[in-house]
């Protein structure tokens, strides 16, 4: 398991790092002592808040989360909640997946029942109800902003004319914008 932590405006002191040590060990009990966990922490300050966000890789799986508080130490406590309430839905999602009705068993009642889907099942399970293709043209990232709001949408695809790699530019909750490149 690797552990960064590192800050930006603030200097991580060898409290902060083990209160964050303290914290990240709370929430990877639920991994089972998973070898490849991944945890990146960054710790911030901005004007008169302190900003907390950590993302943990666990399996191919990425929980993300951010908090802001006036407190350091609360925003690495709330930030370190959200994600327990994150694993913790995504454990559950799993295991009712495969609890009462296995995914072999599922398949074949929707195979019987010549694709009608088993209602009773799926309430609590999301579904796939809509694919979209699309051409893919290279652009840059600001001409992808922009098609993005002229479509009203809250991302965008495309192809980056520098990198020649698929991108996401997408708008954050403050209304800025971010972008998901692909790391090698």
């Amino acid at each position: 398991m690797k552990i960064q932590v590192h800050g930006d405006n603030i200097s991580v002191t060898s409290a902060l790092q083990d209160y964050v040590d303290k914290k990240i060990g709370r929430l990877t009990r639920h991994f089972d002592g998973e070898a490849d966990k991944d945890i990146h922490v960054t710790m911030a300050v901005e004007g008169t808040y302190h900003r907390v966000e950590m993302t943990v890789h666990v399996h191919g799986v990425i929980f993300r989360a951010e908090e802001k508080s006036q407190d350091m130490y609360a925003s690495i406590d709330l930030v370190t909640d959200k994600l327990e309430h994150q694993v913790h839905r995504y454990k559950e999602k799993i295991n009712r997946r495969f609890r009462d009705k296995g995914l072999r068993t599922r398949i074949r009642q929707t195979a019987v029942n010549g694709g009608v889907r088993d209602t009773s099942y799926d309430e609590f399970e999301p579904q796939l109800v809509r694919v979209k293709r699309f051409p893919i043209k290279p652009m840059g990232v600001e001409e992808a902003t922009m098609q993005m709001d002229l479509l009203g949408h809250d991302f965008y695809v495309f192809t980056n004319a520098d990198t020649e790699e698929v991108n996401v530019v997408y708008r954050r909750r403050n209304g800025d914008y971010g972008l998901i490149e692909p790391q090698s």
